[in-house]
């Protein structure tokens, strides 16, 4: 029986209960209620199942460091305000679809705080993805190639949180600005958030992107629903934790 119970178990891939039926068992031959031991078997399936979703979410994530706003050095930044960032951190921007722009000099920490963000939105559950903007242009690019360009932003508008890394003076084609502007209208129109992290201001996008109706439109979608961070203190180049 004990090697039918296993077979059933592997083939179902109840691999939480797995791990624990021999203990169970145990417990039911000691006398312990049938209900307790039926609870304790799906409460160790469900832990599992969450534990595995989360490694998924991180990993398909595709983000480039470990970084968590627990390891950020906030004393070493005196330009940020972490009240703010904790308070963001409670996850209430995703509800009202609410961007979220950090802009700033190079190595003062956006990235860092983009990340931690974005990876406390996949703890709780959402799913999210880390793109470096000039990879995601590169990608959309690409797609216009083979002609999935549609199931390119699709995927791309599914995720509940979507971090852009890196904004700043990239080398563009038109292909390539249609399909970041069409990327950002439809997020904008799902309702869903998008965190930014530029060292350029508002009006110094027009020197990236063209035409100014369709810059126009983008800054007007992006800045609707939107909190803006602009960390203006000393370099941390170095002083993030791996």
């Amino acid at each position: 029986m004990n090697d039918e119970i296993d077979r059933l178990l592997e083939e179902l891939k109840f691999k939480g209960m797995a791990g624990v039926i021999d203990q169970q068992v145990a417990l039911a031959e000691n006398g312990s209620p049938v209900q307790d031991i039926i609870c304790n078997l799906l409460r160790e399936e469900l832990s599992y199942r969450q534990e595995r979703s989360l490694i998924n979410r991180i990993r398909n994530a595709k983000m480039p460091w470990d970084w968590t706003l627990n390891s950020f050095p906030f004393e070493q930044q005196p330009g940020v305000n972490k009240n703010q960032i904790m308070t963001l951190a409670g996850l209430d921007f995703l509800q009202r679809g609410e961007n979220i722009i950090f802009h700033g000099k190079t190595g003062v920490g956006k990235s860092g705080l983009a990340v931690g963000i974005l990876r406390q939105a996949l703890i709780s559950g959402s799913r999210g993805r880390f793109y470096d903007v000039q990879r995601l242009l590169d990608d959309l690019y690409a797609s216009l190639a083979d002609r999935s360009t549609t199931k390119l932003l699709k995927s791309l508008c599914r995720y509940d949180i979507l971090l852009l890394d890196e904004l700043g003076y990239l080398t563009l084609n038109n292909e390539q600005m249609n399909a970041f502007f069409k990327l950002m209208k439809e997020r904008y129109e799902a309702g869903k958030s998008t965190i930014i992290t530029t060292n350029l201001e508002p009006d110094e996008w027009y020197h990236l992107l063209k035409p100014k109706d369709m810059v126009d439109a983008l800054l007007d979608r992006l800045y609707h629903r939107c909190v803006v961070i602009k960390v203006d203190g000393p370099s941390l180049r170095g002083g993030l934790p791996e």
